[in-house]
């Protein structure tokens, strides 16, 4: 069905749940009121964005990609009794599987292990057609079998995704597919060869960013993701329906930008990436904006290796004004930033920001995505070029109506008159933060002039989280905000407060499993602050009634100068480069779990019967063509099952 603005139909934003997940979707709202060429623009990047999917299945683990096809075969085969309890437990895992792009849960990077038997697999297996199976050349359906069992069943083969361990070889113990036969000591010390040799180099790479590190016959050297090398069947792919969007681009500077994206995915030089981060910071007027490519390292555990994803995106013209009012007065932030001025950006440059619609999610923003996006990471870019910064209002807005009535703040708020603050100011705070930590946060600060962006190690996506939130939460409760109309009064800001320390001290607590850690870079910046903050005193205070516990913050203004102190010492390691100050900090406040009141909150939170984590469904895009088979129209359909989509997504975008 297409929903069109007028639509009677309710839009229903809740589709299904299983396991610890909920899948929503997410309606693109003024799409009707874009133009035929803007249409047609998204639609042309969506399908850009939609062939990355097997890219990132395979950065996530080596075995991702057969284990899915595998499992979709069975999924799909007519012979195998769909009404089994075996049958019903493999379809949660299948989901699972794409839910997560691959066999690691997609927050807490730990492998599921099924709930179905491998003598079970192995018998449906058998079953299915060999001509459906991702047999290599001469391989048999058991010799399948004998090398993915081993890694769906058995927990101590590649257990964890991305292991952050302090004191273990973070390669050797990961099982992300960045790295092949490579120890981090060996990683660390060929980057560093790199950085050394371009010594001096005023526009750097972001070395190792888009390729394989591999050690073959003694040797260790890249292999480089492009059109003609590693991924390259995905990658013409994405090639292809890029140019076609080139054809309908906005203006010049958006047609160049897409030119320099294409030239980069044809030769792997990252110089071309730099000088498309360049061109693509630099466009502002046209209403459709995209992210393509590899980005994001947080899936690798030493913070080099970009995860491919993909956005497709329309300004949201009306929210779009709350973000400009902060951009247009970035350098006032700056200037009055608690950091030492050392370590403040004399002159903000580029810094925009605005509210957009999700248009299409794709790779490692799919089926889950973030709410709020800040690019590129480079810090010389951002510094001598500026950044974007986008709030995604949409997808906000499905977060929120999901969560209306679910009775999760009334288990966890402590009384009933800050239940009553978060319920009137919590949702344009929770945005507001959003927009100020995108925007300021991550655009704010400077490296002193000999410190190495990557100095942290695998501290570094933490402590730069980290960064980001505490410039939002200071800043949100300033007077500033007020007199920008971004926030009503003085009382708003506490909303935030409360809530961002209730969930770094208890509530994040429900995404752990027993016995665990916390390993998830925004995890761990959010509990480092919420527990040094709680350490600092009696300005927040642990409450315990009827066996229950509550966080209790006794004065708010101090707790604004406790963000102050951590924002200042945060920004010192990351313009200093001080490894040990960031180890010792997050390791300190960051990872470990207090195992009573993690109890005490999985038991709470069990008894709402809520899903601890959310993805959403993509709409389908169908274009309509005219009598010449020109494309006249293109239509939205909310309709598809998640399911569905995911098998067709599999046989439509399934290229390696």
């Amino acid at each position: 069905m297409n929903y069109s603005e007028d639509c009677v139909q309710p839009f229903n934003y809740v589709e299904e749940r299983f396991a610890d997940l909920q899948l929503l979707r997410y309606r693109l709202n003024g799409f009707e009121q874009l133009s035929l060429k803007e249409k047609t623009l998204v639609y042309y990047l969506s399908k850009a964005t939609l062939y990355g999917r097997d890219i990132t299945f395979d950065q996530f683990g080596r075995y991702n990609l057969r284990i899915r096809k595998m499992l979709e075969a069975v999924y799909t085969d007519l012979t195998v009794d769909h009404s089994s309890r075996d049958f019903q437990t493999l379809e949660v895992y299948l989901k699972r599987v794409w839910f997560s792009n691959g066999i690691y849960h997609h927050y807490g990077c730990d492998k599921f292990v099924p709930d179905f038997s491998e003598d079970y697999l192995r018998q449906v297996v058998g079953q299915v057609a060999p001509t459906r199976l991702p047999l290599r050349s001469g391989e048999t359906v058991e010799a399948l079998l004998d090398e993915l069992c081993p890694v769906m069943f058995d927990p101590a083969v590649l257990p964890k995704r991305v292991n952050k361990a302090d004191g273990e070889d973070l390669l050797l113990t990961s099982a992300c597919n960045f790295y092949e036969g490579v120890t981090q000591q060996e990683a660390e010390a060929f980057y560093q060869q790199q950085k050394d040799d371009a010594q001096g180099d005023e526009a750097p790479v972001s070395y190792g960013l888009n390729t394989t590190l591999v050690k073959r016959n003694g040797v260790v050297s890249e292999e480089v993701w492009k059109a003609d090398g590693r991924y390259g069947n995905a990658i013409r792919h994405i090639v292809y329906w890029l140019e076609k969007a080139q054809q309908v681009a906005e203006n010049d500077h958006q047609r160049e930008v897409i030119a320099l994206l294409v030239k980069y995915y044809r030769t792997g030089d990252l110089r071309v990436f730099n000088d498309y981060c360049i061109k693509w910071v630099g466009e502002h007027e046209g209403r459709i904006d995209f992210v393509n490519g590899f980005i994001e390292v947080y899936g690798d555990p030493l913070g080099l290796k970009g995860s491919w994803e993909g956005i497709v995106e329309y300004k949201d013209l009306e929210a779009t004004k709350r973000t400009q009012a902060i951009s247009r007065n970035a350098q006032w932030f700056e200037d009055h930033s608690p950091v030492d001025p050392r370590f403040r950006k004399k002159t903000v440059k580029g810094v925009t920001a605005n509210a957009i619609c999700a248009a299409m999610l794709g790779g490692d923003e799919y089926p889950s995505t973030a709410i709020g996006i800040n690019l590129p990471n480079a810090d010389w870019i951002r510094s001598q070029h500026g950044s974007k910064s986008i709030t995604i209002s949409n997808i906000t807005d499905a977060y929120n109506k999901a969560a209306h009535g679910s009775g999760f703040k009334e288990e966890f708020v402590v009384d009933e008159a800050t239940l009553s603050l978060i319920e009137k100011y919590g949702d344009v705070c929770d945005d507001l933060h959003t927009d100020l930590h995108e925007c300021l946060g991550h655009g704010s600060g400077q490296l002193l002039p000999d410190t190495d962006p990557d100095a942290l190690k695998a501290y570094g996506n933490t402590i730069e989280e980290a960064r980001a939130d505490l410039f939002g939460l200071y800043y949100i409760a300033d007077q500033k905000l007020i007199d920008l109309g971004l926030v009503p009064d003085q009382e708003a800001y506490k909303s935030q407060y409360y809530t961002y320390i209730m969930n770094g001290l208890m509530t994040q607590l429900i995404r752990i499993e027993p016995g665990r850690q916390i390993e998830e870079a925004h995890m761990r910046n959010r509990a480092l602050i919420a527990r040094w903050c709680y350490d600092q005193g009696d300005v927040i205070r642990l409450e315990q009634r009827e066996g229950k516990t509550f966080v209790r913050i006794s004065d708010y203004e101090a707790l604004r100068g406790l963000f102050a102190r951590l924002l200042a010492e945060v920004q010192r390691i990351k313009s200093e480069g001080d490894y040990e100050a960031a180890r010792q900090l997050v390791e300190q406040y960051g990872v470990k779990v207090d195992a009573q009141l993690h109890e005490e909150v999985l038991a709470r939170y069990k008894r709402l019967s809520l899903a601890p984590y959310k993805g959403f469904i993509n709409p389908m895009m169908m274009p309509v063509l005219d009598g010449d088979g020109q494309i006249c129209d293109i239509q939205l359909n909310y309709a598809e099952s998640y399911a569905h989509q995911m098998l067709r997504y599999s046989s439509e975008y399934g290229t390696l």
